[in-house]
């Protein structure tokens, strides 16, 4: 196991920038998901990591090795590093051993040592050995691109979006399967995602990019329930934002008054309140009362929209996730109350504590 670090690291593309100042500390053994949209700069950071692409500045140190920075390039062949594409790259005129075994030394790779136990471990059995990838769904394209990375037994497995070609179903018994692999070998693990879901399920800590900017770095939980922004807060998942004002650990807002006891300090404020965090029931369990204006099922669950009667005369709207087999009637009245300790996203006059 070997861990990794970022240190200042900018790159860019025919003098355009693309990253800037990019620090980024993976601890041994671990996974980091990096997230972000189309075009912020993930695939350049995984390419820079690789040797794909040297950085204009900064260092890439693996483990204790510095293999870029000032001064130093080491190859990408000698960085003991596996990578896996998103379309896996299989050669399509070799077989599934073949594959696997390909950069191997002359001697193992003629004996196709150990390719039954790395099939195994990637969840697909020896029988598939003699198949072509044109024989394969594009799951087992995409183990067997990381059963080949793991031949080698890199230090870091790199994983450049390697689900976001296969269908819903696929997609989620692959990663699964790759997940598996990749912890029973110990590996340190980057990959780079749009999915949300897969970066919050997949990693031990997610790294949130934005225009070839780390804007949040921490465990899954924690990014999740205290984004850093807006924008940070919207690329996790569905968020309610409402306007409201700080007073000693209390925010007051159309919800009512809501303790944050990690915020101190006074003045304005916006809150951040995911869904699944609202509670609907009879109109007359609580004061607080709204419309229900839409509702999209999705089977086990439902997302409810909602425009509240703000007791201040305004209407605000916010989206509650309930049980499929729960969701109110369009048009209906429900009353809304909060559960947990929301978030406060951006304030005026306050720090949290």
């Amino acid at each position: 196991m070997r861990s990794l670090q970022l240190s200042g690291i900018t790159a860019s593309h025919s003098g355009t920038p693309v990253l800037h100042g990019i620090d980024l500390a993976v601890r041994a053994g671990s996974t980091t998901a990096v997230l972000g949209p189309s075009g912020c700069g993930k695939t350049t950071l995984l390419r820079v990591v690789a040797g794909f692409m040297r950085p204009d500045t900064g260092e890439v140190r693996v483990g204790d090795e510095v293999v870029a920075g000032p001064g130093v390039w080491v190859a990408p062949e000698k960085r003991g590093l596996g990578y896996v594409a998103q379309e896996g790259n299989l050669f399509p005129h070799l077989d599934v051993a073949a594959n696997i075994s390909y950069g191997l030394p002359r001697r193992e790779r003629r004996a196709r040592a150990g390719v039954g136990d790395l099939l195994e471990l990637v969840g697909l059995t020896g029988d598939l050995a003699h198949r072509r990838p044109d024989q394969l769904s594009g799951g087992q394209q995409q183990r067997v691109a990381l059963a080949r990375a793991l031949a080698r037994r890199p230090r870091i497995v790199l994983l450049d979006e390697p689900f976001s070609a296969l269908d819903p179903e696929l997609r989620v018994a692959t990663r699964e399967a790759v997940a598996a692999a990749l912890a029973h070998e110990q590996a340190t693990v980057v990959l780079v995602t749009h999915d949300r879901a897969e970066a919050l399920s997949f990693a031990d800590q997610v790294a949130i990019m934005h225009e070839g900017r780390l804007t949040q770095v921490g465990a899954p939980a924690y990014v999740y329930r205290a984004p850093t922004d807006r924008r940070s807060a919207v690329s996790l998942g569905e968020a309610c934002f409402l306007p409201g004002w700080l007073d000693n650990g209390v925010v007051t807002c159309a919800l009512g008054e809501l303790p944050v006891p990690d915020v101190s300090g006074s003045g304005p404020c916006e809150v951040l309140i995911r869904p699944e965090q609202l509670r609907l029931g009879e109109p007359t369990a609580s004061p607080y009362v709204a419309e229900v204006t839409r509702t999209v099922f999705y089977g086990h669950d439902a997302l409810v929209e909602l425009r509240l009667d703000d007791p201040r005369g305004d209407s605000v709207d916010v989206s509650a996730r309930v049980l499929g087999d729960e969701a109110p009637a369009v048009g209906s009245r429900v009353s809304v109350r909060v559960v947990g300790t929301p978030h406060v996203v951006t304030l005026d006059g306050a720090h949290p504590g």
